[in-house]
């Protein structure tokens, strides 16, 4: 058995470091959207259902739904950061180029179902977000404390 520098906490996914933050971009992009992929697999299964039984549409719930296990896991680093303007601003910046991002893809995806191009457009916030981010709240960080 080997030992963890001081840096990192041992075992779990993703990687963390010593105060809870995700050590990688790597890890985070990872995790992220296999929550996403998650999240669109449930929202296939609920929509199958809910059309079997007569209730709708087979692709017409809203695929952004596919961000609920993404956010979750920003909001978890987002706390792991001390209080302050660098993980405000970051998350803010984040926030807005995810969502910009994610709209466009929506937009050009206009004539596939809701369900796929809503996946897309959250698939798309996840990375842009994950990229604005990583590297924008720890470069803040160094420059504000």
């Amino acid at each position: 058995m080997t030992e963890k520098s001081g840096s990192e906490q041992q075992g779990g996914f993703p990687r963390r470091d010593d105060e809870g933050r995700v050590a990688t971009l790597g890890d985070l992009l990872g995790v992220c959207l296999s929550g996403v992929v998650i999240g669109a697999l449930a929202l296939v299964l609920f929509d199958w259902a809910f059309a079997s039984i007569g209730a709708g549409d087979f692709g017409h719930t809203n695929g952004w739904l596919a961000v609920i296990l993404p956010a979750w896991l920003f909001w978890d680093d987002f706390r792991a950061w001390d209080f302050g303007a660098a993980r405000v601003l970051a998350a803010v910046v984040a926030a807005a180029v995810g969502v910009f991002a994610g709209l466009l893809v929506a937009g050009l995806g206009a004539g596939l179902p809701p369900l796929l191009s809503g996946v897309l457009a959250a698939a798309t916030f996840t990375v842009a977000y994950a990229v604005v981010w990583f590297p924008g709240v720890r470069w803040l960080a160094r420059r504000t404390g």
